[in-house]
This record gives C-alpha cells, structure tokens and sequence, in this order.
C-alpha cells in the first residue's frame, strides 16, 4: 500500500510549511490526486486518520480534487481524455502521448491556524 507512503510525504510537507510559518495546527488542506496517478483515494482516505493522529493535520479537513486525464496523441495531434494510464488516441490508435492532466500529486493549499 503506497498511499501510505504518500500521507506521510504529504504530512512531512505540511510539518515544513507549518514551522516555516511559526507554528499552529493545520485547520484545512487541499490535495490535488489526478486519475492518471495511480493513487486509490479510498486506500488514502481509510489511513488518513491514523496516520495523521497527534500530527499537524490531525483535526485537519481533508479536501480531495481529481482531475480528469487528458493526453495530445504525437501521432496525429488528437487531444482525447484519458480513463487509463495505457489508454490510445481515439483518432489513430496510437499509444504514443504526451500526458497533458490526470497525473498530478500535489498539495494545492494549506490553511494554518
């Protein structure tokens, strides 16, 4: 289970953020976890509240966005959604993309108290 290697790299990264600032607890944080990520949200969110228990993040709410995946074709140029990191272009079959969205893993706010 890699997710919990991922809620404590994120704890990690909200103990920083909070110590820059001088202290506190964190009061709301904010995720981006793209589709194309490979992170099963469920997995993430049943180990959140042990994980974070006594931490910074531990009476913290949790808000989650998953972008959607998008990838433009190098073959044909054809921009297309994405439901699989393996999915091909609709308009030549081709497996050749650069992915455009789905693959983000990052902290997008913190709200410190």
């Amino acid at each position: 289970m890699h997710e919990l290697s991922i809620a404590t790299s994120i704890l990690k990264s909200a103990e920083r953020e909070v110590e820059n600032c001088g202290g506190g607890a964190i009061k709301e944080i904010t995720l981006s976890i793209g589709k194309l990520a490979g992170v099963e949200i469920d997995s993430l969110k049943f180990i959140w509240s042990e994980c974070m228990r006594n931490t910074v993040l531990g009476n913290a709410q949790i808000v989650i966005f998953e972008p959607e995946g998008n990838a433009r074709c190098l073959d044909c140029g054809t921009v297309f959604g994405m439901k699989k990191i393996y999915d091909s272009c609709p308009g030549c079959g081709s497996y050749f993309k650069e992915i455009l969205s789905g693959k983000e893993l990052k902290i997008n706010k913190l709200i410190i108290e």
